[in-house]
């Protein structure tokens, strides 16, 4: 099963996709993991990472990956795999060249895994339109991104004020 959370910043989808995932992985199914792909570049993020390692305890399996999405959950085996997120992994792939082409084929590698997976991603189109062109290719990316994802996920959660809206279930 591929779930998607996608809500803004600060709008609860990471809490409310890590309950999910605690809350509708089986009980006799292994720890689930959770794939990180923030690239630590600047102090503000680390403790945004801390503050996310401390929320989640040792209830997870934590691997970091800001670039290999698919080599990295070909590791995951027998589990749920949270990926936080989807927006850090375009916005780093953007950062270090990758075609918009090159990048939307290896989601949907990603999206066509048996491997059930919950997707973080944030929305970032309800805004005004940026005013350079690498954000606004990157509000771009993220919407066909979400579009895809949206297509092939089974459930699809819009997050806000901490609470969540089913879209699609």
């Amino acid at each position: 099963m591929k779930t998607l959370f996608i809500g803004s910043v600060k709008s609860g989808k990471s809490r409310l996709a890590e309950t999910f995932v605690l809350q509708t992985l089986p009980r006799y199914a292994d720890k689930p993991y959770y794939l990180a792909t923030s690239e630590l570049l600047d102090e503000e993020m680390k403790q945004r990472v801390v503050l996310s390692q401390q929320r989640r305890e040792d209830r997870f399996i934590t691997l970091e990956e800001p670039l290999k999405l698919m080599a990295s959950l070909k590791k995951c085996h027998n589990t749920t795999v949270l990926v936080a997120s989807v927006s850090m992994w375009l916005n780093n792939m953007l950062h270090h060249q990758f075609t918009e082409a090159r990048i939307l084929q290896e989601l949907e590698a990603v999206l066509l895994l048996p491997e059930d997976l919950v997707l973080i991603h944030n929305e970032v189109g309800l805004g005004v339109i940026p005013d350079n062109d690498l954000a606004r290719q990157f509000v771009d990316l993220s919407g066909k991104a979400a579009q895809l994802m949206g297509k092939h996920c089974d459930k699809v959660f819009f997050c806000s004020a901490g609470l969540m809206l089913t879209l699609k279930s």
